[in-house]
């Protein structure tokens, strides 16, 4: 048994995720986690919401209510969202529990030792209508090294350098449109070029990354200035130093903080397990691989600054240094970045209503279906588009035509010839029963293998393709037509029973929920596929504070089933089935986009209202 690190991007907590979002960390962090578990690993995933930063400050504010209460608000609705889509996180927390706390003073009091954070002064934005630093991000002009327009103040999307909000050209807020004001300020810096040659000499070592993840987080490094890490709100982790650690109005920023969470959480998890230092098995050991899942516009946090921050912690840089209590840490083994997702050839936008929250999604449709579609038609290796009647169409052609009508079958005839999985018997073998129940087996090598390079995409259609060959066997074979030799039609459909079987092993990371029903249709006992479920839990080192988080139970040999061809039980009862999946309506896919349009047509028409009114003053 190897230890295994899953670590998943945090999503933030301002507002509901979207379907966009947990195609490129959701689904395919958790597809990974239970496949590793199937083959007998010791599986460590977390996450959580990250909740400080000035965003969280900014729509508190237009909400009249403080920033804990926004993210309270938040948290739980995202915590309900990811539980429900089966992630089966070992612990998903939040960034505002003093353990986080802790362990991120920690990391910064053992950085600045070593000498990789220091004190100096940078120019910050100053709204001049009401004096109040403005965020970074919501500040917006031109870009100053590609020149395209609305880039942010912290980065640009379009060529991915990392920025200052001075270094804008025509810079404005976002959030009133006026011109900011600069002023030098002290702050904290984490020092990227003592880093740098560390950091890409690390880059260069990684082999199999998405050569677009490489090429991005290698091409970062053609530059790289120091960064700082601290701003003047009062929204975020004290900065552990005399004389800052008590000023209100300066604060740890929320890009340093939030990166170190995938080690408070694994830290938060040993605790709650009651064995303190049980997460140094997967942070200590230089054996543990750790990979991150991620979107695109996260790999310079994944591939630049948090391997930056774990140099600079171990004192690996050009300055030296030596680790802290938390021993050396690992560098990440491979970030595992997806592209983007779009809406109907939108791109996703909250604010502009371009959006499907999961929990509407889920709310109208089966987990597996979506899940499902974001595994076959997500944006691993290039952006994807979300289109309603692609959904339908994978839906009702793929799983519930093909697998789940197999599974129908197969598990009926059974029934109705027998009610119990039939005994094989080789003397009524044919080349073609050896022949699928080869290819069935060859497939936990050629779909593993797959999955162990982050083809998820791959694995899953080959997997489908077993499938497939499996519905081929059944009309060639014909047991409906096997009359008069029991011993043939019990061999044909225990063949079709094991071959469906080791589908169900092959699909059940991707489907982990219907994974469940096919298991029990061919009289499966017990839990097949374990899912992951909330607790209310209370801060460990503030009893006053409370909080939901996902966790859950996975044990191979007890509710993990193996990675493997689990032999069909003779003599289990097989019922007459239920559908594994329904087919969705065709019609839906106009009715969801009319929805849309409705939808896109009332925000038009109240933001000219609300421009008219203004106006009118």
């Amino acid at each position: 048994m190897s230890h295994i690190m899953v670590n998943v991007a945090w999503p933030y907590a301002n507002g509901p995720r979207h379907v966009g979002h947990v195609a490129g960390f959701g689904v395919p962090s958790d597809v990974y986690a239970r496949y590793e578990r199937m083959k007998g690993n010791d599986v460590l995933m977390v996450s959580g919401t990250d909740e400080h930063g000035t965003p969280i400050l900014v729509e508190a504010d237009k909400e009249g209510i403080t920033p804990q209460e926004l993210a309270n608000r938040y948290n739980r609705v995202i915590v309900n969202d990811l539980c429900n889509l089966g992630l089966s996180y070992d612990l998903f927390t939040r960034t505002t529990t003093k353990n986080h706390e802790h362990v991120v003073q920690e990391m910064f009091r053992q950085c600045l030792e070593n000498g990789y954070i220091y004190k100096g002064t940078q120019k910050v934005a100053i709204s001049p209508s009401t004096g109040r630093t403005l965020p970074d991000r919501y500040i917006e002009g031109e870009c100053p090294i590609c020149h395209a327009q609305g880039a942010r103040g912290d980065q640009c999307d379009n060529c991915g350098n990392e920025l200052d909000p001075d270094e804008l050209i025509n810079p404005v807020s976002k959030i009133n449109g006026e011109t900011p004001i600069f002023q030098e300020s002290e702050h904290y810096f984490l020092d990227l070029p003592a880093l740098a040659e560390a950091n890409l000499a690390w880059l260069k070592t990684r082999k199999d990354w998405r050569t677009a993840v490489i090429n991005f987080s290698v091409g970062l490094f053609k530059e790289v200035k120091p960064r700082a890490i601290t701003r003047d709100i009062d929204w975020g982790i004290p900065i552990p130093v005399p004389g800052w650690i008590d000023n209100p109005n300066k604060r740890l920023y929320v890009w340093f903080d939030a990166v170190i969470g995938y080690l408070s959480a694994s830290i938060e998890w040993a605790r709650r397990k009651g064995q303190p230092e049980l997460w140094r098995d997967w942070w200590n050991d230089p054996k543990t691989p750790g990979y991150y899942f991620l979107g695109k516009d996260n790999i310079t946090f994944h591939s630049q600054i948090w391997p930056s921050e774990i140099l600079a912690y171990n004192g690996k840089g050009s300055k030296g240094g030596k680790p802290g209590e938390f021993g050396e840490l690992n560098m990440p083994e491979q970030v595992v970045a997806s592209e983007f997702m779009t809406m109907e050839g939108k791109k996703f936008s909250s604010s502009r209503g371009i959006v499907i929250y999961v929990k509407d999604l889920l709310a109208r449709y089966p987990v597996d279906a979506v899940r499902y579609y974001i595994s076959v038609a997500g944006p691993e290796n290039s952006d994807a588009d979300f289109t309603w009647s692609e959904f339908v169409r994978h839906n009702n052609e793929e799983l519930a035509s093909s697998w789940g009508n197999l599974v129908n079958r197969v598990a009926n005839l059974i029934h109705k010839n027998f009610g119990e999985i039939p005994a094989l018997d080789e003397s009524e073998m044919t080349e073609q029963d050896h022949a699928l129940l080869d290819e069935a087996l060859e497939m936990f090598n050629t779909v593993g293998d797959l999955l162990d390079r982050h083809h998820q995409k791959n694995a899953l259609l080959e997997a489908m393709r077993l499938v497939g060959d499996i519905n081929k066997y059944i009309s060639a074979t014909e047991p409906w037509k096997i009359k008069d030799n029991p011993a043939r039609l019990g061999t044909v459909l225990h063949v079709a029973a094991q071959a469906v079987s080791d589908a169900n092993h092959l699909l059940a990371p991707f489907l982990p929920h219907s994974s469940q029903k096919v298991w029990e249709a061919l009289g499966g006992k017990g839990t097949f596929s374990p899912m992951p479920h909330i607790e209310e839990v209370t801060d460990l080192d503030d009893p006053s504070f409370s909080y939901p988080i996902i966790t859950g139970d996975y044990v191979l040999g007890e509710n993990v089933h193996p990675w493997a061809r689990e032999t069909v039980e003779v003599g289990a009862a097989v019922a007459k089935p239920k559908p594994i999946f329904a087919k969705i309506p065709p019609e839906v896919v106009q009715e969801e986009l009319d929805a849309f349009a409705e939808q896109m047509a009332a925000r038009k028409k109240a933001e000219a209202e609300r421009l008219a009114a203004e106006q009118a003053k």
